[in-house]
């Protein structure tokens, strides 16, 4: 989690009246943290914003959604590279649950560059992720450094 998605949740808050923020399993993803610890540091990362709640869910976004009622499905686009991917997913939970749309948010400028996989990397190395994750989750990386 960065502070990209952190914005990004920010923002969605301020156009729904409730925001479900989904911690989900995807298997083409390396995650460094678990799907309970990440839920932790989602839940201690956005507890100033009173219409947002956090879960777990292992399976379909679309699944998810329809289970929920939910109307939207809000999603981050960084730079083109993420549109058409992003775009296909759309379409696959728009037939999968026809009665949710996608909404697409782009990016403040400040975080373009960065993503989780940069963050990752960088950890790896024992670089200083700071300035790009909420102190819970730069806490936790720096922990797993003293370990080492």
């Amino acid at each position: 989690m960065t502070y990209g998605h952190i914005d990004i949740i920010r923002r969605a808050a301020q156009m729904f009246d409730e925001v479900i923020v989904v911690v989900a399993s995807n298997p083409d993803k390396k995650r460094h943290f678990s799907a309970q610890q990440r839920l932790g540091f989602l839940k201690e990362a956005i507890y100033d914003i009173p219409n947002v709640s956090v879960d777990v869910w292992d399976g379909l976004t679309a699944d998810y959604a329809r289970q929920k009622k939910a109307l939207a499905i809000v999603r981050g686009l960084r730079a083109m590279t993420d549109f058409e991917n992003e775009f296909q997913l759309a379409l696959t939970n728009k037939k999968l649950y026809p009665d949710g749309d996608t909404v697409f948010l782009t990016t403040k400028l400040d975080y373009l560059y960065m993503s989780s996989s940069m963050v990752r990397q960088l950890a790896a190395f024992g670089g200083d992720t700071c300035e790009f994750v909420p102190p819970c989750v730069c806490a936790a990386f720096n922990a797993e450094k003293k370990k080492n």
